[in-house]
């Protein structure tokens, strides 16, 4: 490019590319230009390697429950690569007709499915509420729902445990859903509330124009828009009751217990009785990862809902 006397024209950067593209280039920081230059099949092939071994004690899991007990005593699960043969169904019949840990996956839906679909309901609810609605007390309210978000379930174990002994409901399902139930709102209505919150407000006058009440809009506006969110709260609760053991074990029916205090029990009192344990976690594994690729979609939604404007 041509100068006069040395001097370079407004706009221009003194290697000749325009002066905003050079601005752009120098102020980007290390961390972006590294993660820039490794966005391409280096980065890819990580990945791949890292999501491999990430799942190898899953893989690891289900071949073993493929094997007898005999073959899992003597070696390795990465037998079978080698030796195809030592698949077998078997220990899946055991597992059909053991109606202790068959009862246990059942009883583990009961208490599930119930206590997701009250967080999602009473939480879509009160997200909405503190979110939309004005009463009297409410910003004072939602931060006493955000401090709840801090207090760790083990602080409630003993006073829960009291209070449902003297209204009956200790050792009962009812009682642990009512606990993952009360646990679990707190942190739905802080995602819910804020995601309801980011919903245009003219979209909402301009329905309130066209008649509708605060049921129709939360229903026939909110709860739409809302989807992702509402999905993503619905897979973290069904994970956390589905996997949890602590309450469970407190709080459940010991003649009834969840899949994971079964395992724990076949644990403590047959320590070789793999073939049962093998495929009873992997089925207990299983049930969790299906809800979650079912919804995965509306899960990565959720969770980038708001990160790009």
């Amino acid at each position: 490019m041509t100068t006069v006397d040395g001097v370079v024209p407004d706009g221009v950067a003194p290697d000749g590319r325009s002066g905003s593209a050079g601005a752009v280039r120098a102020r980007q920081s290390p961390a972006a230009r590294i993660a820039a230059r490794a966005g391409g099949g280096a980065m890819r092939v990580f990945l791949v390697l890292v999501a491999l071994f990430w799942l190898m004690p899953s893989v690891g899991l289900l071949l073993s429950s493929l094997r007898s007990p005999q073959q899992i005593a003597e070696s390795g699960w990465w037998q079978v690569f080698s030796a195809p043969a030592q698949i077998t169904w078997d220990n899946y019949s055991q597992l059909l007709s053991n109606d202790k840990v068959m009862g246990s996956l059942l009883t583990t839906a009961a208490i599930t499915v119930p206590a997701t679909v009250l967080v999602v309901v009473i939480g879509s609810l009160a997200g909405y509420a503190f979110a939309w609605m004005e009463f009297p007390g409410r910003d004072g309210w939602f931060m006493v729902v955000v401090g709840l978000l801090v207090v760790p379930v083990q602080v409630a174990l003993i006073p829960v445990a009291k209070l449902f002994g003297a209204v009956g409901l200790f050792e009962t399902t009812a009682g642990v859903i009512l606990f993952h139930t009360a646990f679990g709102l707190p942190f739905a209505v802080f995602l819910l509330r804020n995601f309801f919150a980011e919903i245009p407000r003219e979209l909402l006058e301009a329905a309130r124009l066209d008649g509708a009440g605060e049921l129709r809009l939360f229903t026939r506006v909110v709860m739409p828009l809302g989807g992702p969110a509402i999905a993503s709260l619905g897979i973290f609760q069904f994970l956390w009751v589905w996997n949890d053991m602590l309450i469970a074990l407190i709080f459940a029916d010991s003649g009834n217990p969840p899949v994971t205090v079964a395992l724990q029990q076949e644990v403590r009192q047959f320590g070789n009785n793999i073939d049962v344990l093998a495929p009873g976690a992997f089925l207990s594994m299983v049930v969790p990862l299906i809800v979650f690729f079912a919804f995965q979609r509306q899960f990565v939604s959720g969770v980038m809902a708001g990160a790009v404007k």
